[in-house]
This record gives C-alpha cells, structure tokens and sequence, in this order.
C-alpha cells in the first residue's frame, strides 16, 4: 500500500481505499461515524487500515479528490436509497419507536393523508378489515373514499352487513372531528400498521421467487455457486421455492381444477420432463379417454427441448399459485396441514 509521502503530491497514485479513507477523515467524527455504520466488517476494515497507513495528504489532494467525488456524482445523476438505508438514517436521529411508526406509514400504500392511502388499499383486504368494525365506522370510512372503491368494497362484504352500512351512508349527517380523528388513529395504529410490517418482503422470499424464473441450467449454476458462499441462505431459499414437483401437494379436487385452466399443449409439455410420480397423479385425476389422448400427444412429441419443458412447467406453477391465491385452490405443505399463501 502506497505510504502518505507518497500520495503527499501525486493524485494518481491514490487508490480507492485511500480516496475512500481520506473522505471519511474529512467528515466530522458523527458524519463519519454515520457512514462507518452502513458499511460490513469488511469494508470497515479496509478503509481503516487505509486510514491509518496514509501519513500526511497535501490540500492539493484532498482538493482533487473532492472535485473528483463532486463529478462522478453529477455524472451519475442519481443517488440508490432503500427502506433500510432511510430506516438506518432516521434511527440515528430519532427514537426506535417513532422510526417504526414513520417506516409503518412509508411502508404502507401510497397517499398523503389516511383516506389517500385507503384508495390504494385493494377492496379484498379493505373488506376483510371493514367486515370486523361497526356498521357506522364503515360507513364514515367508506364516505371518505372513492365512490368506485366505495362500491367494491361494499359488494365483497356480507349482504347483511353491507345492507346496514348503506342505511347509516344514507343518514349520515357532517361527522364531527374528533370522531373522524379518531377513526383515523385506529385506522393508522391497527390496520396500517399491520399491513405495512405484511408488505414487508424477506430478501429469502424475493430471492426464491427470482430462482423460480430462472431455466433449470442457470438455477443449478447460480443455486451451487450460493451453496458454496452461504449454505445457510441457499437452503432457506430452496426451502421458498414453489417447484413444478410442488403440485405433487395438490389435491385431487385441486388437480381437477388446474387441468380445467391450464393450455393442454403446456400441460403435455411440462409433464413429458416431470417425475412418474407426477405424472401418475395428473393422469389419475383425468378421465381415460382424456389421459389416453395426452399421452398420445406426449409420444407424437418426440425429443423435446429442456428449455420448453421449463417454460411449460413455469407456467403451470405460476397458474397453480394464481389460483391458490385466489381461493381457487389449496396448496398443502409438506405435512399436508397448512395451505401456502402467496
């Protein structure tokens, strides 16, 4: 590493250890300490000993390497910011407590003030909220929002119910503030909150849902390369994954219902590159004539392409958790006890 004499005068010979230890030693001791706190061991590391071996830096520099910082950032145009960078910043300023619930409101659907962030809630999870409140309180809520949303909502909730919030719609008078405040204090405090810490994604969960897209060949390559870096990470992530071999956990009343949705060209494809065991139960849920004819269109086939079957049972899996998502189906777990939510 090259000495402080020897970057004294000489900016070329300034590596990026070195640039990055002569910033943070010209920020004050609570700036610096900032940044040093959204770095790893590694990088910490680094630059101190950067720090600590570069002697005595001239103005001239110090003054190059600032213009330099100065350029690339304009150059870039843009700075990365996260939730848990913003979350970090505001710890250090502010009390847990308030952070939590600033990032619960960032966290949460978009929209300046409540009923904003309402409008941006879907009618499914607004209802299944409402559903529980009393008449009057859905009836200020749904006065507040949207009139399309308004009626979305209303036609998800039960008949009765929705029938007893329309009459109080309908003779509701100006609602006075302290009620509305109120109303808008529990909106925050219980449901927000809680769908805000709901949205929040494990990087486990994103990154299985990426190792699902990709073909077979790249998800081995990538998947061993991890196992090699991190076993841990690389086994919670398999762990997430929804595979074509997943659909063994149907059952048959859930075979029966994918078949009915899913392009029979696709399903002869994904099942000529499946195991027996999966095979078997898609043709034990079909009828005979209709297993004798897909298994005369799988032999008229021949050699298929990997990358074809992978398409063909990408889209099976991804038409499979669709219609789990929507109730449509149930998706066991591996002790065949807990539905899968997606």
């Amino acid at each position: 590493m090259a000495t402080g004499t020897r970057i004294k005068d000489d900016f070329q010979n300034v590596n990026g250890h070195q640039k990055a230890a002569i910033l943070m030693m010209s920020l004050s001791e609570e700036q610096a300490s900032g940044v040093f706190s959204l770095m790893d061991d590694e990088e910490i590391k680094d630059i101190s000993q950067a720090m600590a071996n570069l002697g005595n830096v001239s103005s001239t520099v110090i003054e190059r390497l600032f213009n330099e910082f100065i350029s690339q950032m304009s150059a870039t145009g843009s700075l990365v910011g996260s939730y848990d960078s913003a979350e970090r910043f505001l710890t250090k300023a502010l009390g847990k407590d308030r952070v939590d619930g600033i990032m619960d409101e960032i966290r949460g659907p978009a929209g300046r003030t409540m009923w904003d962030k309402l409008g941006n809630v879907s009618e499914e999870v607004l209802a299944n909220y409402l559903k529980n409140e009393y008449p009057q309180t859905v009836a200020v809520v749904l006065s507040k929002i949207r009139s399309d949303h308004a009626a979305r909502v209303l036609a998800i909730l039960p008949e009765e119910f929705a029938m007893e919030v329309i009459l109080r719609m309908l003779r509701m008078e100006v609602v006075q503030k302290d009620i509305l405040d109120g109303i808008e204090k529990t909106l925050r405090t219980e449901f927000m909150s809680n769908l805000a810490r709901t949205n929040r994604r494990d990087a486990h969960e994103m990154m299985a849902e990426i190792f699902n897209g990709f073909d077979r060949a790249t998800e081995s390559r990538l998947m061993g390369s991890l196992e090699e870096r991190n076993r841990d990470a690389a086994e919670r992530i398999k762990a997430l994954m929804f595979t074509f071999e997943d659909l063994g956990k149907l059952d048959p009343s859930g075979v029966q219902t994918l078949l009915r949705s899913v392009e029979k060209d696709k399903l002869a494809l994904a099942l000529k590159g499946s195991s027996e065991t999966i095979r078997d139960l898609f043709f034990q849920n079909m009828s005979e004539r209709a297993g004798k004819i897909l298994r005369e269109d799988m032999e008229a086939m021949g050699p298929v392409r990997l990358r074809e079957v992978d398409e063909a049972q990408t889209y099976m899996v991804n038409t499979a958790k669709d219609m789990a998502a929507r109730g449509e189906i149930v998706i066991a777990d591996s002790s065949g006890e807990d539905e899968l939510v997606y």
